[in-house]
C-alpha cells in the first residue's frame, strides 16, 4: 500500500548515508589522531578537533572550553579552541566564571549533554555574551578525559530554527571518542613544559656558575620566566625592608621607559608586591580591583591587567619576589601559580648568591636534584596511570577480538587496527619513560640501571659495577655519565668493544667508561660539556683521555658521604 511505511529504497539510501557518516567521523577521529601522533602542540591540537567537529556536524559554530581548578569558590571556563561563526564572542584564552542557568554551568554540574533550543532564556556571566551576540540555540556535550570532567563541546546556531534532533547524540559520541587523544596531547605537554622549565633552570645555573655578574643572572631569569609562562611582562623585584622594593630585573615584549632596571619604588597602596611580603605566599591580582598605590599605576600605564608573583626566599626569608603580568586578552596558563613558585625556590639562591661561585655551584647542585627527581615522578606517573591503561586497553582488545573471531568482517579489522595503534603506543610510551630516567634504576640502583642499558646496545660491553646502592642523586647522575659515554661509542667511535666500571669507595665513586675506537674525542662538544656541568655540580672531576687512533677513556669521581653519615650530597641539598 502506497504511503504505508518506508521503500526498499528509502531503507538503502539511510543506511548508506549512515554509513558515510560514520566514516566521516572515524576520519575525523584518524586526523586528529595523526594530528596528536606527530608531538603537535596542544593548542594546534584542539584546534583541529574544533575544525574537525564543526565539519563533521555542519554547524555554524563550535566552542571547545575547559573547566580550569576552582580558585576563591569560583570555576573559571577557558576558552581553547573556536571554530566557525562569530569567533570573538568568546576569544580563545578567555576566561569567564561558570554559574547561572546555561549550557556550560549544566554540563560541568551535571556531567551530561545538554541542549537549548532558545538560548535567550538563558543567563549567566557566559549566557550574557552568548546571548548578546545573537546566538540562538546550541548544544552541549561533556568531554571526560581519565573519568573526570575536562570541558565541554558546544555547537550553536546565529540563526534558524535548533539545531538537529541528532546533534547531540552526535556530539556526544564524538567526545566520548576524543578523550584519549586530549590525555595524550596533555601527557606530551606535560612532558615537554617539565624539559623546557628544566633547560631554562640549567641555563640560568649554568650562566651563575661561569662567574657572571648579578645583574646578567637577573636579565636571565626574567627572560625565562617570560618564555615559559608566556607573560606580557615579568619583573623581579628585590625587598628594601617593608617600604620599598627595587627592580633588578625587568622584561616585556615591548620595552617602555615606565619600568626600568634599578627602579627604587614605594609599596604604598594595594599591590602583589606588598601582598607576597605581608603573607609571604604566591599572590594573583585582577589590577581592575585593585586599591591603588604607585605600582598598581605603573601597572596600569604598562597595558597590564592580572599579575601573578611568588616570593623568593633565601635562608628563610622573604628576599623579594618575581611578578609574571598578562594583559587584557590574556591569562596565566593553567597551574602558572604552582609552576611559578617552583621555579623561584629553585632559583633562590642563584638569585641571592650570584657572586658566589662556591654558593652557586649548591644551587646547581639542587637544580640537578629537582631535575632527577622530576624526571622520577614523570616516569612514576607514566607507569602507573598511562601505561597501566593502555595495557588494560590492549588486554581488553585482545578480548574483543577473540569474541568477534573470524566473522566480524570490518569490526575485526577495526579491532586488530586499534590493538596495533595501541600496542605501538606502549611501546613508545615505555621508550619515552625510558628516555627520561629508567624505573629500573630507581628500583635496583645503578648496576641494574646499566645492565638494562647495555642490552640495549648493540655492541659488547664489559660491565663492573657494584650492586650496592648509593644516594639516589649519585646513582642518577652516574647512570647518566654512562648513558651519554656509550651514545657517544656507538655513534661516534668506531669501536668494537667497551667498558663501564664503578667501584665505590669510603669518599667517592669511580666512574669509567673506555672503548677501543678511534679516539679524538672533543672535550668541548656538548655532549662531553654537559656531563662536566652535571658532575661539577655534584663537586666532582671529570677527566677524558682520547688520543687519536687510540680509543677514549672517561673517568669520573663523585663524593660519597662518610660511611654512617646522615649528611645529604650536594644532589640530595
Amino acid at each position: 500500500m502506497a504511503g504505508s511505511g518506508p521503500t526498499e529504497t528509502d531503507v538503502g539510501g539511510t543506511v548508506a548515508t549512515e554509513a558515510s557518516r560514520l566514516a566521516e567521523e572515524q576520519a575525523a577521529l584518524r586526523r586528529v589522531a595523526t594530528l596528536v601522533a606527530r608531538q603537535s602542540p596542544q593548542a594546534e591540537v584542539f584546534t583541529a578537533i574544533a575544525e574537525e567537529l564543526g565539519g563533521v556536524l555542519g554547524v555554524e559554530a563550535i566552542r571547545m572550553i575547559r573547566f580550569e581548578t576552582a580558585r576563591n569558590g569560583e570555576t573559571p571556563a577557558r576558552v581553547v579552541a573556536s571554530w566557525g561563526a562569530q569567533l570573538d564572542v568568546l576569544r580563545i584564552g578567555e576566561r569567564l566564571p561558570i554559574g547561572g542557568n546555561n549550557i556550560t554551568t549544566e554540563i560541568f554540574e551535571t556531567g551530561r549533554a545538554a541542549r537549548r533550543d532558545d538560548y535567550s532564556t538563558a543567563d549567566g556571566p557566559i549566557a550574557e555574551r552568548v546571548v548578546a551576540a545573537g546566538i540562538a540555540s546550541a548544544v552541549g556535550a561533556p568531554i571526560k578525559v581519565a573519568d573526570r570532567i575536562w570541558g565541554a563541546m558546544v555547537a550553536s546556531a546565529v540563526e534558524g530554527g535548533p539545531l538537529p534532533p541528532d546533534t547531540g547524540p552526535r556530539l556526544t559520541q564524538f567526545t566520548d571518542l576524543m578523550g584519549a587523544a586530549i590525555a595524550n596531547a596533555e601527557a606530551r605537554a606535560e612532558v615537554q613544559r617539565l624539559a623546557d622549565e628544566q633547560a631554562a633552570l640549567r641555563r640560568v645555573a649554568t650562566l651563575a656558575a661561569q662567574g657572571a655578574p648579578p645583574t646578567d643572572v637577573f636579565d636571565a631569569v626574567v627572560i625565562e620566566v617570560r618564555r615559559l609562562f608566556l607573560a606580557a611582562q615579568v619583573g623581579l623585584m628585590r625587598y628594601e625592608g617593608t617600604e620599598e622594593v627595587t627592580i633588578v630585573g625587568q622584561r616585556r615584549e615591548v620595552e617602555t621607559p615606565i619600568i626600568r632596571a634599578g627602579m627604587r619604588v614605594p609599596l604604598d597602596g594595594d599591590s602583589v608586591c606588598r601582598r607576597v611580603l605581608e603573607t609571604g605566599r604566591p599572590v594573583q591580582l585582577d589590577l581592575h580591583d585593585s586599591a591603588g598605590g604607585t605600582i598598581a599605576e605603573i601597572a596600569r600605564a604598562s597595558n597590564v591587567s592580572v599579575t601573578l608573583g611568588v616570593p623568593i626566599r633565601v635562608e628563610g626569608v622573604t628576599w623579594g619576589v618575581i611578578c609574571a603580568s598578562w594583559e587584557d586578552d590574556g591569562a596565566p596558563p593553567p597551574g602558572t601559580e604552582a609552576r611559578l613558585a617552583e621555579f623561584a625556590e629553585l632559583l633562590d639562591t642563584a638569585i641571592a648568591n650570584a657572586d658566589s661561585r662556591d654558593q652557586l655551584t649548591a644551587s646547581r647542585a639542587r637544580v640537578l636534584g629537582a631535575g632527577d627527581e622530576a624526571r622520577r615522578r614523570v616516569v612514576r606517573d607514566l607507569h602507573d596511570g598511562a601505561q597501566q591503561r593502555l595495557v588494560h586497553t590492549i588486554v581488553t582488545l585482545k578480548l574483543a577480538r577473540r569474541e568477534i573471531g573470524d566473522g566480524g568482517g570490518g569490526a575485526a579489522s577495526l579491532l586488530d587496527e586499534a590493538l596495533d595503534h595501541a600496542e605501538q603506543g606502549n611501546a613508545e610510551l615505555r621508550e619515552l619513560a625510558h628516555g627520561i630516567l629508567p624505573s629500573v634504576l630507581t628500583r635496583g640502583g645503578l648496576r641494574a640501571g646499566v645492565d638494562t642499558l647495555v642490552l640495549r646496545l648493540d655492541l659488547p660491553v664489559e660491565v663492573e659495577v657494584s650492586a650496592d646502592r648509593l644516594p639516589p642523586g649519585i646513582e642518577a647522575s652516574a647512570y647518566f655519565v654512562v648513558a651519554e659515554a656509550l651514545t657517544n661509542v656507538v655513534k661516534h667511535a668506531r669501536a668494537t668493544r667497551a667498558r663501564v666500571r664503578a667501584i665505590a669507595g669510603d669518599a667517592e665513586l669511580r666512574l669509567e667508561v673506555g672503548d677501543d675506537g678511534r679516539g679524538g674525542a672533543d672535550p668541548d662538544g656538548p655532549g662531553l660539556l654537559g656531563l662536566g656541568d652535571r658532575i661539577a655540580a655534584l663537586g666532582g672531576r671529570l677527566t677524558i683521555e682520547s688520543p687519536p687512533g687510540g680509543g677514549t677513556v672517561l673517568r669520573a669521581q663523585l663524593p660519597l658521604p662518610a660511611p654512617g653519615s646522615s649528611a645529604p650530597t650536594r644532589a640530595d641539598r
